[in-house]
């Protein structure tokens, strides 16, 4: 019960602390609360005095940042004065003793102009504006000057012997000496149609020469984009025009090339058309991958941005260039027809293919597609010639009426003019292929050239038989048709003609080659041997006669022997005068001729001398009848076909 009480008083006691506790804090709670109530009234009548002190500073604020920003304008306003007057300073002195500086002090006065042109608000800008336009006008003529000035000093024609430095070794010419302009500089090149194929030309490097200085292209191109920005192309392209076509035009006189008509062209003589020919082959290779090359570089790099100027010039400055290069071409491909132009052609056509890709590339751009078009237009109308002369060539095979007559019965030279020429078509396979392809819708194999060949070939035996009709000796004939048949078929078989007309056609012809040399011995040797024949030799009267043993014969009449023998005397005498002036030029068929011979008329001469020689020996004057033994025949036979010049033949 104590502990109880003692429990009691203990919570009462703390209970009265906590109560005082609580009293105390309210208590200064509420002084806190009247304190702060105090600070938020002094506050308030702090700001209300201070209201009007925050608006002034805030003026004054504003009105120094307006100031600083008027400031800062008239800054960049001076400063534009300033880079004017800098800028006017060196226009005025010209561009001639520092062009960079020129154009950068142009670059500031188009920096001055688009300011003010900017800010029209200032006072005065119009007039600001119009000074500085004044100026750049003037600025972009001395410019101008400059441009040409310039331009005229680094643009020099080409010497032939730079351009002959960039060309392939294979088209290199081969002589240094000196010569006339019309031989591609003095210095001809000797390079035939099967050489310059093997060289492998397609893949051949050409360097360009350099016509502008590399130092000297960025001053030019920035001038040139100057005279743009200011809307001067037109002076532009007419300065660039005038001074770079002139350039071009006497480079190309200085290689060789002439303006030729189609008058000029019909007056020459075909050896120097011919010449003038391969020299232009050589230039059109040279202008278009050397010189146009090299000025369509010079064009990109002038006009660097601007690739519609740049095609433009490019066009108006190589089209006299180009004008003069293909009207020569244009001659030719409308000049007179005739046969020995084909293989010029064939070559024109050729260079022309060969350009083409490059010819495209370089000369790019709608500013550029008549010269492109006027380009393509002399290829196709080369290979239309072409064609056309190739027609004409077969026809004027079977037609050609020479009356050159070949005394001897040795080739004719028509024969050997076809056979190289048929030759010739070999060289040229792969460019007649696309001629066919061009124009007759085929597919340029193999079997096109064979048949033209053929027909060619044809037309010349149809002219050979035509022509061997003018012998009136038909022995003369068939040793005429003999050797120009075997002519042709020894051609064909020593060439490319063979794989392409094939083994049967030389087999054919080979037995027309014999029977040939048949005719000619059965038409030669026919009547001479009737005289070593014992028919006719029978007598029915006086004479004494022996046999076969040398006794005598009843049968046989001296007389008739020692006619025999004067007949055949004569008869071999005038073919061996006759024959000996025949050529048979072959070496390996002469002898077999003279072999085949020999095997018929030998052992009938031996023979018949064997039998009858003995009747005449015992006669009077026997060496007038016997004049010749089988050896002096063979040896006499061993002159035949020698084409010896005794005396015109009886025919």
């Amino acid at each position: 019960m104590g502990i109880s009480v003692v429990g009691m008083d203990s919570l009462s006691e703390r209970a009265s602390m906590m109560r005082e506790a609580l009293q105390k804090s309210q208590t200064i709670t509420e002084n806190v609360v009247s304190i702060l109530g105090s600070f938020d009234s002094r506050l308030s009548a702090l700001e209300t005095a201070m209201r009007p002190t925050q608006i002034r500073t805030h003026a004054i604020r504003k009105a120094h940042e307006n100031i600083d920003k008027s400031l800062k304008s008239a800054e960049v306003v001076l400063a534009q004065f300033d880079l004017s007057r800098q800028a006017e300073t060196k226009i005025l002195k010209g561009p001639h003793e520092d062009l960079e500086g020129y154009l950068g002090a142009i670059d500031q006065l188009r920096s001055k102009i688009r300011f003010f042109s900017s800010n029209k608000n200032f006072r005065n800008s119009d007039g600001v504006l119009n000074q500085a336009n004044t100026l750049l006008a003037k600025a972009i003529s001395k410019l101008e000057d400059e441009f040409k000035q310039r331009l005229n000093s680094y643009s020099k024609p080409i010497e032939p012997d730079r351009l002959f430095d960039g060309l392939p070794n294979a088209l290199r010419p081969l002589s240094e000496s000196p010569g006339n302009p019309g031989d591609a500089g003095g210095r001809g090149t000797s390079h035939n149609h099967s050489e310059l194929q093997n060289s492998d030309l397609e893949a051949a490097v050409y360097t360009p020469p350099t016509l502008i200085p590399p130092r000297i292209m960025p001053l030019l191109h920035d001038l040139a984009q100057q005279m743009v920005r200011a809307g001067h192309q037109q002076q532009l392209l007419r300065i660039y025009k005038e001074t770079r076509s002139l350039v071009l035009e006497e480079s190309l006189h200085k290689l060789g090339i002439e303006k030729l008509s189609k008058d000029d062209v019909q007056k020459m003589q075909w050896e120097v058309l011919e010449a003038k020919i391969g020299n232009w082959i050589h230039f059109m290779r040279i202008a278009v991958k050397l010189l146009f090359a090299g000025e369509r570089k010079v064009c990109d790099q002038m006009f660097e941005g601007f690739d519609s100027l740049s095609d433009q010039c490019f066009a108006e400055v190589t089209a006299s260039s180009v004008s003069v290069l293909l009207s020569f071409g244009e001659a030719i491909a409308r000049s007179k027809r005739s046969p020995e132009k084909l293989f010029v052609l064939l070559d024109m056509y050729e260079i022309m293919r060969e350009l083409h890709s490059e010819i495209e590339t370089i000369f790019k751009g709608n500013a550029c597609i008549e010269i492109r078009e006027s380009a393509l237009g002399l290829t196709k109308r080369l290979a239309q010639r072409a064609q056309e002369t190739f027609g004409d060539f077969e026809e004027a095979v079977e037609k050609d009426a020479t009356k050159t007559a070949v005394l001897d019965g040795t080739v004719h030279p028509l024969t050997s003019y076809v056979i190289n020429y048929v030759k010739f078509l070999f060289d040229y396979q792969s460019t007649l292929k696309q001629l066919f392809q061009e124009f007759e819708n085929a597919d340029g194999t193999n079997s096109q050239l064979a048949s033209v060949t053929i027909r060619i070939m044809q037309a010349l035996q149809t002219n050979l038989d035509g022509k061997s009709k003018q012998y009136k000796d038909p022995s003369l004939t068939h040793l005429f048709l003999m050797n120009n048949i075997h002519y042709m078929v020894r051609s064909v078989r020593r060439s490319e003609a063979k794989d392409l007309l094939g083994d049967d056609w030389v087999q054919i012809h080979r037995r027309i080659v014999q029977q040939h040399a048949n005719q000619y011995k059965r038409n030669a040797w026919q009547k001479i041997l009737q005289c070593l024949s014992i028919q006719g030799l029978n007598s029915s009267g006086g004479g004494s006669a022996i046999g076969g043993d040398g006794s005598n014969s009843s049968g046989v009449s001296r007389a008739l022997v020692k006619d025999r023998f004067k007949i055949f005397n004569m008869q071999f005498e005038e073919l061996h005068q006759r024959q000996s002036q025949w050529t048979v030029p072959d070496t390996e068929l002469r002898e077999s001729l003279r072999l085949a011979v020999a095997e018929v008329l030998l052992p009938a001469y031996r023979s018949f001398l064997k039998r009858f020689g003995p009747l005449v020996e015992n006669g009077k004057n026997p060496q007038k009848y016997i004049r010749y033994t089988a050896e002096d025949l063979d040896r006499m036979l061993g002159e035949f076909f020698e084409g010896k010049n005794l005396s015109e033949p009886k025919r």
